[in-house]
């Protein structure tokens, strides 16, 4: 099809077959029997046949995909009959399927199980798909049609779908430029080509960077504070990589990094952190300087081209924040409580340090070990004593889809006669309360070389009406895979994340629109992570975290006096943690509110960086940001940019949507089903703010939030 969306990147779609036009059916592409990418999948719900699926499959498919995509557009460009909402609109929502499928295919394994000729292909094409989306979205014949029926919408008795439809479409394409003309039309499909080969480079750089930056420990009483579990790990995680007498402590994405909190060797926690915040900026082929600066730059010049002052300018106006101003006075209005409690934070560290005897200054290397110590003596309470009750299977069976079931409804069965990419993949079949298949559910749980960091969903297949299709969704996590016979213990942060991401799947599963455009997450970016952090509400909830939180060897629930202890401590450590997003925050907003003659040299990136914090109040040494612009996935390769300060945007509606929900009977069927219906199911089909304002009966506050996080 043409675009789901522009608001996170030009190079984002979905599509199926054109009805009214003749191509080769799906399943009848003799030349290419051989070819799994080249046909629809047999399997249920067009689930991919990953057991077939080979990296050279994707170059041809995607090529011959492209074509057909190209043929398919030019017809209903070139057609001579009137343009109408059916022969434009809907023609272009059931266009282009085999190109979406094989599209997504890649992307998925690209980020979630890679090799050297995954990334060979996902580098070679880049180029090539922002040059065919340009083909389509630059189209002047179909942007007159796309025109035309906008002109006259209000005539045309469109349903309200269908009419938001039209309107989206139509500034989508405007957004892409199908109104410039002559240089500065040939100008921005030069800098798409340029930046989408420089995105795939980033963060292809950025993962192996973090693969290659890894910590080797030779002598095991260096690892002293590591659980039994967490040195095996790192015993393994060596052994893997041909060095079995030694120790591997992994990166992930992070400034912070897990072993931080429990090494009790400082030599080698700061040898940690600084592995950790060299990435891409120390020299060499790993180096991503030169590479994001050239992305801040590019953008800057593609939207002064589309008549903004900066990129941030061009990309909040198409989302619920609508301003850059709002933005800056929404994380200002935050910094300066998140610092001063940070700095609280601190000063009970080093209270620790020095009656340990320590004569050192807090320092970046120190704040997660030391806030285990405070946590410890002003609340008797260590968060490692949690995680003995956080086994990953019962805090997904137990936990995650309990709460779902409770809530909404809806029940899981695994299945195994799917195939799966890695074997540590898990599939589900989800099935709502009438007994009807909602969705398939795929389950990618633990950490890999092959795997960039972070936790994600995607979506594989789109619920349309118009299409026939059901969900199938997938959630990736990176927990560290123990040893073998070893159970799989997580942190409460990563229970807690495993709760946000399957809000994402949630919201997948749950869409119920017509048109593929609007289906599930394809909502404003900053509105995408509102549903998702609803969610993680149900992880400490009572009544779910007393079903889930048992002991691994025992069995025994988690004791009433460890639980209160947790609920003690929420909002302790949020002077750190607000400040960490913070700062990542500010950092995106300063790279992309630049224009393209303020973007500094690649070796000023890392100045720049820490001019911004000192400027905002926030170059407080203790507290690095999240993620250093040299390693900023999200921004530079991952459909954040200018975006960051989504999280905390979604947090404003997220908080005031809990005590909504607190208020009016909590984990009920009533309350999930009024949800689901009034925000989940809709997706993108109607403003995202209405539909807040539908479902809370009010207008966003901002006080629910600094509640939550003690900035009040």
């Amino acid at each position: 099809m043409l675009p789901k969306s522009l608001r996170t990147s030009l190079i984002v779609f979905s599509g199926l077959a054109l009805a009214n036009l003749c191509f080769p059916a799906e399943n009848a592409v003799s030349t290419h029997m051989a070819n799994p990418l080249l046909s629809k999948s047999p399997l249920p719900f067009e689930y991919p046949q990953f057991d077939l699926i080979k990296p050279e499959h994707f170059p041809p498919a995607l090529e011959a995909a492209m074509a057909e995509n190209k043929v398919e557009i030019d017809a209903i460009a070139n057609q001579t009959a009137e343009p109408t909402f059916a022969n434009t609109f809907e023609a272009c929502e059931r266009s282009g399927i085999r190109l979406s499928r094989v599209r997504t295919i890649l992307s998925s394994l690209a980020s979630a199980h890679t090799n050297a000729e995954i990334d060979k292909v996902d580098a070679d094409f880049a180029p090539k798909f922002a040059a065919h989306y340009d083909s389509l979205y630059l189209n002047e014949k179909l942007f007159k049609r796309i025109e035309a029926i906008h002109q006259k919408r209000a005539t045309l008795g469109l349903d309200k779908q269908a009419l938001r439809l039209v309107e989206r479409y139509y500034q989508d394409f405007v957004r892409a430029g199908a109104k410039l003309e002559g240089a500065a039309r040939e100008r921005v499909k030069e800098i798409n080509g340029e930046l989408a080969s420089l995105e795939t480079k980033f963060g292809q750089t950025v993962l192996k960077e973090t693969n290659d930056r890894g910590v080797w420990v030779k002598d095991v009483g260096q690892l002293k504070g590591l659980s039994d579990e967490e040195i095996q790990a790192a015993a393994a995680a060596a052994k893997n990589a041909g060095r079995p007498d030694e120790y591997l402590i992994r990166l992930v994405n992070t400034t912070g990094q897990p072993a931080l909190a429990s090494l009790e060797n400082r030599a080698l926690r700061e040898k940690l952190y600084n592995a950790s915040i060299g990435r891409g900026n120390s020299g060499g082929e790993g180096d991503t300087r030169a590479m994001l600066t050239r992305i801040a730059t590019l953008k800057a010049e593609r939207a002064a081209l589309l008549g903004h002052s900066s990129y941030a300018a061009y990309f909040l106006d198409d989302q619920t924040a609508k301003t850059v101003t709002a933005v800056n006075e929404l994380l200002k209005q935050l910094a300066t409580a998140a610092v001063a409690n940070a700095r609280k934070e601190a000063a009970d560290m080093q209270a620790i340090i020095a009656k340990e005897g320590g004569d050192f200054t807090l320092q970046p290397w120190d704040w997660a070990f030391y806030t285990e110590r405070v946590r410890k003596e002003k609340y008797d309470f260590d968060e490692g004593q949690l995680k003995p009750y956080f086994e990953a299977n019962r805090v997904l069976i137990d936990g995650v889809f309990f709460a779902a079931t409770r809530f909404y409804g809806i029940t899981f069965k695994e299945r195994f006669d799917l195939p799966v990419y890695e074997p540590t993949v898990r599939v589900f079949d989800v099935f709502n309360a009438d007994g009807s298949q909602l969705a398939i559910f795929i389950y990618d749980q633990y950490a890999r070389p092959s795997k960039r960091g972070g936790a994600w969903m995607n979506s594989y297949v789109d619920q349309a009406d118009l299409l026939g299709t059901v969900p199938v969704v997938a959630n990736h996590m990176n927990i560290p895979q123990p040893p073998e016979g070893q159970p799989a213990l997580m942190t409460y942060d990563e229970v807690n994340t495993l709760f946000h991401e399957f809000g994402h799947a949630l919201h997948g599963m749950f869409s119920k629109v017509k048109y593929p455009y609007f289906s599930g997450t394809n909502v404003p970016r900053d509105f995408v992570e509102f549903p998702s952090q609803v969610n993680e509400m149900w992880d400490t909830w009572p009544e779910v975290l007393s079903n889930y939180a048992k002991h691994y060897q025992t069995g025994k629930a988690m004791p009433a006096e460890l639980m209160e202890k947790m609920h003690a401590t929420e909002k302790f450590n949020q002077g750190f943690l607000t400040t960490e997003y913070l700062s990542a925050a500010l950092i995106d907003q300063a790279w992309h509110q630049l224009k393209a003659s303020e973007v500094p040299a690649a070796a000023e990136a890392m100045a720049f960086e820490a001019d911004v914090l000192k400027r905002f109040g926030l170059d407080f040494a203790p507290v690095p940001p999240r993620y250093r612009s040299s390693y900023f996935n999200h921004i530079f390769t991952g459909g954040y940019s200018a975006g960051y300060y989504s999280y905390i945007w979604a947090e404003v509606l997220d908080a005031q949507t809990v005590e909504w929900i607190k208020s009016h009977g909590g984990l009920t069927r009533a309350t999930g089903d009024h949800l689901r219906n009034s925000l989940l199911s809709r997706g993108g089909s109607d403003d995202a703010m209405a539909l807040f304002k539908e479902l809370t009966g009010s207008a966003p506050d901002i006080k629910p939030l600094l509640k939550r996080r003690g900035l009040d």
